[in-house]
């Protein structure tokens, strides 16, 4: 398979992997055929990516972190207590409604389940084949990329429970807040920016006094903008005065949010993202986390496109685990641009003197991370 930009499939092509609405439903299968207006469709609904089928290529399966249907049932239980909680404010007082932590306890022990099985797995893009990457799949996104840094880390399974549970429940603020405000295309006004805000305040307050929920987790969703220097919010704290969960979550909340579809942006490539992150080391993020994370994320994902320094151009065939930054590249056209009948490849792990210097036809130099 391979990654293309939306821009770059043409009617003819079949898809390779489903294409998912916000709340786990597929709305395009495997091996659909895409037509003009089909593509037309995908654009309208923010689609800014789509893995294709190619025969030169179909060998190459990109590894899931959680199976399609704990992923199909995280969303499920994701958007109905999310939404439970939305119709919180509008409940008469003195009515009851369900509690929260049960599903979600045993949403994450799905979830711990499945990536316990990958445990040495990168950490490769989730959602990019989304529809309205809104609330439920971020919070799914957060969850697995952190839960996943956390058995790296070496947290104990109770430990990964309270901290993967404080992932899906970060945003949770995010329920009261105006859709209008939640979901607006442009900038946010000052008085806009200062409601989204209160999402942090308002998450830990839900989420304080839920039966059976620890508290540990609303604090994650208090602190999770939060960062080393002061500069975050709401309470402005520093350093150690951060919960360590809450900076897990506030640094895999920082990339799922450049790599994936928002209103406001298009998605960057995770190479573009790490380089961002980089630039907070010491500032924003602790430096042993940044350098954690960025040896468990694919720098280049496995069937992304990308041209070398030669001309050569290809997809990530494979991933080198201790060299994250030099995959193996097959190689589908050479130097002059000729598609080649016979595809090889290169390990770039082994020839050193090869570089990438465009990802998904962006031919732009590609600059590294300091340290990556």
């Amino acid at each position: 398979m391979r990654l293309l930009p939306l821009a770059k499939c043409r009617p003819g092509m079949k898809l390779a992997k489903k294409i998912f609405s916000q709340d786990g439903l597929v709305l395009l299968g495997e091996k659909i055929e895409l037509t003009e207006r089909l593509i037309a469709r995908l654009a309208q609904c923010g689609i800014e990516y789509a893995y294709i089928a190619d025969p030169r290529t179909d060998d190459i399966v990109l590894p899931s972190l959680i199976s399609e249907e704990t992923t199909q049932h995280s969303l499920r239980e994701i958007k109905k207590n999310f939404r439970s909680m939305m119709e919180r404010p509008k409940r008469e007082k003195g009515a009851t409604y369900p509690y929260i932590a049960q599903p979600f306890k045993q949403m994450m022990n799905m979830i711990i389940d499945d990536l316990s099985g990958h445990k040495d797995a990168m950490i490769m893009l989730l959602g990019m084949g989304t529809v309205d990457h809104y609330l439920y799949q971020h919070s799914l996104n957060v969850c697995v990329y952190t839960t996943l840094l956390g058995m790296s880390h070496g947290y104990s399974r109770d430990e990964l429970t309270t901290l993967g549970m404080g992932a899906l429940l970060h945003d949770i603020g995010k329920t009261q807040i105006s859709v209008d405000v939640l979901k607006k295309p442009g900038s946010l006004s000052k008085e806009e920016y200062e409601a989204m805000k209160q999402h942090t305040r308002i998450g830990y307050e839900l989420l304080k006094d839920e039966p059976n929920m620890p508290l540990l987790v609303a604090h994650c969703a208090l602190q999770h903008h939060e960062r080393l220097d002061g500069s975050g919010y709401p309470r402005g704290i520093k350093g150690n005065e951060i919960h360590e969960y809450a900076k897990w979550i506030g640094l895999v909340d920082s990339y799922d949010a450049m790599t994936t579809n928002r209103v406001y942006s298009a998605p960057m490539l995770p190479h573009h993202a790490i380089e961002r992150l980089y630039a907070g080391t010491g500032t924003l993020y602790e430096q042993r986390m940044l350098q954690l994370f960025r040896d468990k994320v694919a720098i280049y994902p496995i069937g992304i496109s990308v041209r070398l320094e030669s001309g050569e151009e290809g997809i990530v065939s494979d991933i080198n685990y201790s060299y994250p930054h030099r995959p193996v590249i097959r190689v589908l056209y050479d130097e002059a641009g000729e598609e080649l009948k016979s595809p090889y490849e290169i390990d770039l792990s082994k020839q050193l003197t090869k570089m990438i210097v465009g990802v998904n036809e962006d031919t732009g130099e590609v600059r590294q991370a300091a340290g990556i």
